[in-house]
Formats: structure tokens, sequence, C-alpha cells
């Protein structure tokens, strides 16, 4: 046997033992298959649900029946369709039923509003039952349940036709309640914000309050009502915004807010501004995913015109480098800041400049002990503050030279003197302020925020947050109980959703001041 024929040979022993091979692995691949099937069965036997759903429907499938369809075939599919839905939600509502009972069996009723349906005849109708709705309601510190009672009438004689306009049973409409089908009333609600961005407590803390006053609800159904709260004030936030840009003299701040990142479970440092239309005292806060860009507050204040006080970040300056219709005015306040930290490093030096500054400040506290008006703010400033300012420009210019950029006293001096024509701005209007204060008042009860409930849980709840405390900031400038004018308004906005936007002005804080009177803070800041 030559060669040839001992590779074709076994060439021909390769080929069969392959193909045995092949059937082996056919054979062993299906009794895997049927193993792995047998485990998962028994896997969702054990650790699954056992439920017994149908598969989803194919419209490709061909139909059994298909030619034999009767003739009301499309109304006994809707009237079947009708059925499902009403099975359904009469499902939904007796699961919400049982669960909103837990949560109130402790709750007193200690108001029951009945609301009778319009020109009902007592000589044709009679009372034949009542639909109760219960809210649960706050005031500070008790929780009660209040009943809203709907009489259910219907007509004496069953063959005899209702009246023109009428129908066979009567029954008022259920007022516009601020989350559908929920529990919460507006007090409630009010009380939930209140707790969270005026007084600074967390959901989990809120819900160990609201049990030792007998309502069982968990952090989680309180974070539920809290979403459509924050959604029914937004057209509101809106409005804020839009009458904030008609002013022409804004301060503005930006400070941090952690927000929660979910993908790592770390809170992120994110970024949340502020404008301030000062004249008008309204406060906006604004989170855009968290940027700390120059585009965020240029994007803002599209459209604005006039004077812009804030800090000396440099976004402010990209932002409205390309605008002179917005005049940049900077803040004294930081500026001896600055200065105040240099003492230590070269104590001659920082007090001869916070000297001057303190000069400053006498003129603008003069002219508020007088009570000047803007025009004669502006002439006193000219006559003695403008010269203060020229000689601390000639100051910087020829003794802050000698100093290295590099050290305290440089570094304060440089702040200054790059900011110095900005703030010289303030000079030209007598309702420019010399410094920022208003703005970093307003953003300071974000900061104690961050303290308690810690962080946001993410970028929703920070436009959230944004919206509840523009609001609540508003009123506090105004001098506007929150509590009196949440109530309120979250009572109302239900009515609003197509309202027009002269009527969502009325109910801003300052505008609804003046139609209902509530105060809250007294000329020194106290609570009345």
């Amino acid at each position: 046997m030559d060669e040839k024929e001992i590779l074709l040979k076994t060439i021909e022993a390769l080929n069969t033992t392959v193909s045995s091979l092949s059937a082996t692995n056919t054979s062993l691949q299906k009794r895997i298959d049927e193993l792995t099937a047998q485990v998962a069965w028994l896997n969702r036997q054990l650790f699954g649900r056992k439920s017994e759903k149908l598969a989803p429907f194919d419209p490709n499938q061909l139909d059994l029946f298909s030619g034999q369809v009767p003739e009301k075939a499309s109304e006994i599919k809707e009237a079947h369709d009708i059925a499902v839905e009403a099975i359904k939600e009469t499902a939904e509502d007796r699961k919400r039923e049982r669960k909103n009972r837990k949560m109130m069996e402790d709750l007193p009723v200690l108001e029951r509003v009945v609301i009778e349906p319009d020109g009902i005849d007592l000589n044709l109708y009679k009372k034949i039952g009542e639909e109760v709705t219960r809210v649960v309601e706050h005031k500070p510190g008790q929780l009660y349940i209040k009943e809203i009672v709907r009489p259910k009438y219907g007509l004496k004689d069953n063959t005899a036709l209702p009246p023109s306009g009428k129908k066979s049973v009567e029954i008022a409409a259920m007022p516009l309640l601020p989350i559908y089908k929920g529990i919460p009333g507006p007090t409630l609600l009010a009380e939930i914000l209140l707790q969270k961005y005026e007084y600074h407590l967390p959901f989990y803390r809120q819900v160990q309050q609201l049990r030792h006053l007998g309502f069982k609800a968990s952090e989680s159904t309180i974070d539920g009502w809290f979403k459509p709260t924050v959604e029914l004030l937004k057209p509101l936030y809106e409005v804020l915004k839009s009458e904030i840009m008609k002013s022409d003299y804004l301060q503005g701040d930006e400070t941090t807010v952690p927000v929660l990142d979910k993908a790592s479970h770390k809170t992120n440092k994110e970024y949340l501004w502020m404008v301030r239309a000062v004249i008008q005292r309204l406060v906006l806060f604004h989170y855009n995913n968290g940027s700390r860009s120059g585009t965020v507050i240029e994007d803002l204040t599209k459209g604005y015109k006039g004077y812009f006080q804030c800090d000396g970040f440099e976004g402010y300056e990209s932002a409205f480098k390309t605008r002179p219709d917005v005049l940049i005015v900077n803040c004294m306040a930081h500026i001896r800041r600055h200065f105040e930290q240099a003492q230590n490093e070269n104590r001659e030096m920082a007090q001869h400049a916070l000297k001057e500054i303190q000069f400053l400040y006498r003129v603008e506290h003069e002219c508020d002990e007088r009570g000047l008006t803007t025009e004669q703010r502006k002439q006193e400033r000219l006559r003695k503050s403008k010269p203060i300012m020229e000689n601390l420009k000639l100051w910087m210019e020829t003794e802050g030279i000698k100093y290295s950029p590099n050290s305290l006293i440089g570094k304060a001096i440089t702040y200054a003197y790059t900011r110095w024509n900005n703030m010289m701005r303030y000079l030209e209007d007598g309702r420019i302020r010399i410094d920022n204060n208003l703005a970093e008042n307003a953003i300071r009860p974000i900061t104690l925020g961050r303290k308690n409930y810690l962080f946001c849980g993410d970028h929703e709840a920070a436009v959230s947050m944004s919206v509840v405390c523009s609001l609540l900031a508003t009123c506090k400038a105004h001098e506007v109980n929150p509590r009196d004018y949440l109530n309120d308004v979250i009572a109302r906005m239900p009515y609003m959703q197509n309202a027009s936007y002269d009527e969502l002005l009325q109910l801003l804080p300052h505008k609804w001041k003046n139609n209902n009177g509530y105060h809250y803070y007294n000329s020194n800041g106290c609570i009345l």
C-alpha cells in the first residue's frame, strides 16, 4: 500500500469519526436543551410567578370563525371593551380605597361640606343616597378629615320624564382636587412643601411627624403627591420668570446643590442659579442639568435689557460680553471680602482699602436714614462716593503694582481693579445697590436646606425645588404668609389649567397679597 492510499483511508476514517461525533453532539445538544428547559421550569415553580397569562394576540393568525361573523360583532366588541375597562377601574378603585382607609383610620372628621345639585325640585325628586369623598387636610399641629358630601336625588315617579335639562338622577359635580382621585387636600400638600423647603425637613422626617399625628403615610406616598403638586405650580413659575425679565435691574447668584446620580449611587455637585428683580422684589431659581456654564444665565436672560449685578464669577462676563444692552454691576461686598482675607498678610494696605470702602457704605446708610429718593441718592453718591471710588482706583494703579499678584493683597487688588469700572456703574442710578447681598440672602435657604435633606434625588427633583423655592422666596420678599398663600393657590390651580397669562399673574405672591392682604414678616424681618 503506497503512501497515497494510506492518506485516503486515513481521511475516510476521520470523516466517519467526524460524522459520528456530529451526530453525538446533536443528540447531546438536544438533551442539554431539554434539561435546561426543565431547570427553568423548576426555577419558575420555586421562585417565579405561576400566573397562567395568555400569549399576546397575533393579528396575522387565521381566524377559525372568520366566515361566521355576526351582524352586531362591532357592537359586541365595543361593549366587551367597556366592560373590561370598568372591571379594571373597579379593581383599582377598591385597592386604592382599602389603602386610603388604612392611612386615614385614626384621623378625626372635623369638617363636613354638603354640596347640593343646582336647581333641584324636591317636589319631583327624592334623596336616594349620597357620594362621600374624604380628603385629608392640615392645620398647624393637627391632621383631620374633611368630608365632601354630595346628596344624590332620583325622581319620585320612576315612570315620569325628568324636567328639561335635567337627568333622572341628579348629583352635584365633584370639586376639583389638587391630585386626581388623591386623598390629600390643599392644606396638607402645602404643609409638605413648607416642611421640605421652608423648614428644611426631608420626607422621611415628615413621615414620622405625620404618623405621630395619626396619618399612616409612607415616604413613597408623599413623594408621589409631591410631583403632581409641583406640576400644578409650574405655570406660576413660568409667569414669574417672564415678569422678572421685564425688569431693568436684576441681581444674580449661583450656589451648589448635591444631586444624586442613580447610576453611580453618588451625589454630584451641581449648580443652581438665582435671579432677583430688585425693584419688583421677585425671585427666581433656575436649574439646567446642574451646569455652571455662562450659557445657562445667557439663555435664561435672553431678551433682557438693563443692569445685572453679580459677583466676580467669569461666567457672567462671558454670558454678556456680546450684549451691550446688559450692563454688569459688580458687588462691593465681594471686593471687601478679598481685602479682609489679606489683613493677616499686609494689614496696612488691606485696612486702607477697607477704610475707604467703609466710607462708601456710610454714604448708603445716611441715604437710608434720611429716606432719600433714588434721584437724591444718585446725587449724594456723585458728590461723596464718586471721589472715593476714583481715589481708590488711582491707589490701586500706583500702589497695587508693587505687590506680587500671587500674594493675598495682590490678589485682592487684582480682583477689585479688574471689576472697578463695572462697580462704578452703581453711581449712575440711585436704584442700584452697592452690593449683591439681597441675592445672597435669597439663596441662603438653599444652603441651609442641603445640610438637612442632603441632596436632590435627580435632576427633575432639582427643577421641582426651583419651582417651589422661587414662590417661597418671592413670598418672603413681599412679606406674604407662605402657608396662607400655598393653601389658597394649590386649591385654585386645578381650575386654572386654561387660564390666561393675566389670570395666572394675579396668583403670584405680590399680586395675591394685594387681593388678600396677608402678611408674614414685619419691617424688621420678625414673624408676626
